[in-house]
């Protein structure tokens, strides 16, 4: 009965040096000496536009101002910095990683040690543990956040990156005008080959017909058939009084003569107007297809026009980039590791881990016996 019972004080025992005690000291021993110094540089911007809306209160604050935050580009920018492209414009030439790897560094926290690795993913993975991004929807404000073991380094990669993000904003800035303007310089410039094609050819059937405008030129002949007719009239006219009054003037020959040349120049007039393949009533269908295509192409080339220049006003109005609110900061004190917290922590969570399995282990126990 008494070897039973020291068995189970020797099992507590045992049980509690391993999930307290030997954690406790561990939590100490690294904390209190291992644990390399973390300094924390902080800065945050907002990316802003002329023409993005928005509904929250520091966004009506910048409206106010004529500009609004900024939609896509703030999550591009936020995705950026935290990539792997990212990662390698801020390595260049082994800045960042010789950064994290001086030799006042702790071993447990130095990149390409055993412990992380030493391959560019197992930097990545320690990259993204050294620099955070946070955005906050309500105040559109988004908030970039570097860890290192010196106050330079700190404050020099995150304004290295914010220099980063802005140039992305920059880029995609300079590539959506681009876009958006050279789709509509190119309706452009297809309105203007169909406005020139559409010119040639109206011009070639003019020369080819040898007509401007056929239903102008009709009008003229109609005037000009209509003066003839009434000159036909008069002649007529005389010609039936000299017949009935003096049957033997000789002017009747001449008044004869004059009406059958009037009657020939008056069907030969008519002719040119309709009634024969070289009329004008025959070219007017295919004049009129040929005027309505010319004048089509120079509305759609003027409409065109128009809007190339309302798509580079769209494009002067869609320019987003970051503003800054907070700089980067030089830390003067290093704010992580929490030490008098983590070793706390560490005895705290040992405790109750101990209580936990000591109320276990006793139930077993118990119900064995």
């Amino acid at each position: 009965m008494i070897r039973s019972e020291l068995k189970k004080v020797k099992s507590f025992g045992l049980l509690f040096y391993f999930t307290v005690l030997l954690p406790f000291i561990a939590a100490v021993l690294y904390f209190g000496i291992f644990a390399s110094d973390v300094y924390i540089s902080e800065s945050r911007f907002v990316v802003r536009s002329p023409d993005k809306p928005t509904t929250t209160g520091l966004g009506i604050l910048l409206k106010s101002t004529g500009f609004n935050g900024g939609g896509d580009e703030v999550f591009v920018a936020q995705d950026y910095v935290v990539s792997r492209d990212a990662l390698k414009a801020l390595n260049r030439g082994d800045t960042f990683q010789t950064a994290y790897t001086r030799s006042q560094i702790s071993f447990f926290d130095k990149f390409n040690s055993p412990v992380t690795g030493s391959s560019f993913e197992d930097l990545y993975k320690y990259y993204k543990k050294k620099v955070s991004v946070e955005h906050d929807t309500t105040s559109s404000i988004t908030t970039l956040t570097v860890r290192a073991f010196t106050p330079q380094d700190a404050r020099r990669f995150n304004e290295q990156l914010l220099e980063m993000a802005e140039a992305m904003v920059n880029q995609l800035n300079i590539r959506g005008r681009q876009d958006l303007i050279r789709f509509a310089q190119a309706e452009v410039d297809d309105a203007k080959q169909k406005a020139r094609n559409a010119a040639a050819a109206l011009s070639a059937y003019r020369n080819r017909e040898g007509v401007i405008d056929p239903e102008r030129q009709a009008q003229v002949q109609l005037q000009m058939i209509s003066k003839l007719q009434d000159a036909l009239i008069e002649t007529n006219n005389q010609l039936l009084q000299l017949r009935a009054y003096t049957p033997q003037n000789p002017q009747i020959e001449v008044l004869s003569t004059r009406a059958k040349g009037l009657s020939r120049e008056i069907d030969q007039q008519l002719g040119k107007v309709a009634g024969n393949s070289k009329s004008l009533s025959s070219t007017a269908a295919e004049y009129q297809r040929l005027a309505l295509e010319a004048q089509f192409s120079d509305k759609n080339l003027a409409s065109a026009m128009a809007s190339l220049e309302e798509a580079r006003n769209e494009a002067r109005r869609k320019q987003a980039y970051v503003e800054r609110i907070v700089e980067p900061n030089l830390p003067d004190k290093a704010i992580e590791p929490r030490r008098f917290r983590g070793i706390l922590a560490t005895l705290v969570v040992g405790l109750i881990i101990w209580g936990v399995a000591s109320m276990l282990l006793a139930g077993i126990r118990e119900h064995q016996d």
